[in-house]
């Protein structure tokens, strides 16, 4: 090989690790609904131990047993793909076609339900860290994506919640801190090295990272922050519970049945910024398909129309309001935005959800997504019950990827003061 040739390769090299684009979740179209992770017959947060076997699944409301395909890339810390070739961290192969499907059954809304399971006999994933998971049409044109982590058992993260200690927000915040240990790994320089990621509810669109070791003590990392490891409290999700379709339940006003499909119009919430903290029990943002009726959830259970109501006098900022929740991913899409009725002096959306329980929140952005915790229309109360996830990324001098190596979880319950 001639040194020309040699240095156009570093050069190549070079340019294609520069322009490396960050992964970023694609939203699905107005057809596929309820995408979820599931493990164990229930929906989790996309965040599994290297080795354990999960399902992605969604719902395709065109119902005609379309063939989808499914793409999975290793990313870094900060989600850009990774250089290591696809046979380092995937055995067998992916752009395989997903064949296990089947269509709804006594539902008024046809669908098609699809499984990918995580291994199986075209794919296993080999190593940690991130990875993004594309599901692709006929053309091999991107539908949605979404994110997951696999991680190693190989440190532990003691957390503790505590209120904050910032005066101005003692009332409002949740402030974490924590402590990475390791018996198996000597951390090679942990301030450029050691990363973390702090989820609140498993909400990736939302995450504190690029927080560094405050100092150390032996081989332990202490992280013991003011304000860089503070997540505003928020307050408890809502929730609403169509598990008979037909009638009028928890949060449900009124059923009415006279269109193609039901609709659940729910009783009109107001925004509780100004009410006192009420405890008020919920999955954290999670949801459970179910049909009170039926045998299989997954292909029995129907959709709805469901009709939200919000009363915010007090609202006037230049921002937007949406619902969100984990059952469309927290997206701040059109579809889940809510429009102002002048007339009711309420603002009101319907979004065809599937039936069940379903845990809600209203969420105030701008229009390049960024929200707006601060003035969050139900307010911030550091008693509201919050579940934290804390992960750790590790990448030795000699490493070429951010291998995943711990997990850590706190509940808010414990808080301390």
């Amino acid at each position: 090989m001639s040194k020309a040739f040699f240095k156009k390769i570093v050069l190549l090299l070079i340019i294609t690790s520069a322009t490396a684009q960050v992964e970023k979740e694609i939203a699905p179209p107005y057809n596929i609904k309820t995408i979820s992770f599931v493990q164990s017959e229930q929906n989790v947060i996309p965040i599994f131990k290297l080795g354990e076997g999960f399902q992605l699944q969604f719902d395709d409301l065109f119902g005609n047993e379309a063939d989808y395909y499914y793409e999975i890339t290793h990313c870094d810390y900060n989600w850009k793909p990774t250089e290591i070739p696809k046979s380092e961290y995937l055995r067998g192969f992916d752009n395989q076609r997903i064949s296990d499907y089947t269509n709804s059954f006594n539902a008024l809304q046809l669908y098609s339900h699809y499984r990918l399971a995580i291994p199986n006999q075209f794919t296993q994933l080999l190593i940690s860290g991130n990875y993004i998971l594309k599901i692709l049409n006929n053309n091999k044109e991107a539908v949605f994506s979404r994110k997951f982590i696999l991680y190693e058992d190989v440190v532990t993260i003691p957390i503790q919640v505590k209120r904050a200690r910032t005066v101005n927000n003692l009332e409002f915040k949740h402030n974490l801190e924590f402590t990475i240990k390791s018996s198996t790994i000597t951390f090679q320089n942990p301030l450029k090295n050691v990363k973390v990621v702090l989820f609140q509810n498993g909400q990736f669109n939302d995450a504190i990272t690029n927080v560094v070791p405050q100092y150390t003590i032996g081989n332990d990392l202490i992280y013991k922050y003011d304000t860089q490891t503070q997540f505003w409290a928020g307050n408890e999700f809502l929730y609403f519970e169509n598990k008979d379709i037909r009638a009028a339940n928890n949060y449900v006003a009124r059923v009415n049945s006279n269109n193609e499909i039901y609709s659940s119009y729910l009783y009109t919430s107001n925004a509780r910024t100004n009410y006192p903290y009420s405890v008020t029990q919920d999955v954290n943002g999670n949801f459970v398909v179910k049909n009170i009726n039926a045998t299989n959830n997954e292909i029995e259970s129907d959709y709805a129309w469901v009709y939200f109501s919000l009363s915010a006098p007090t609202f006037r900022m230049n921002k937007d309001i949406y619902i969100n929740g984990m059952f469309n991913n927290y997206n701040l899409t059109p579809e889940y935005k809510m429009d102002y009725n002048e007339k009711k002096g309420i603002y009101e959306k319907a979004v065809l959800i599937k039936q069940g329980f379903t845990n809600f929140q209203y969420t105030i952005a701008d229009n390049t997504g960024i929200i707006d915790h601060e003035n969050a229309i139900d307010g911030n109360f550091y008693q509201t019950e919050n579940d934290y996830f804390i992960m750790v990324y590790y990448r030795e001098n000699t490493d070429r990827y951010d291998r995943a190596i711990g997990k850590g979880t706190a509940n808010s319950l414990n808080i301390i003061n």
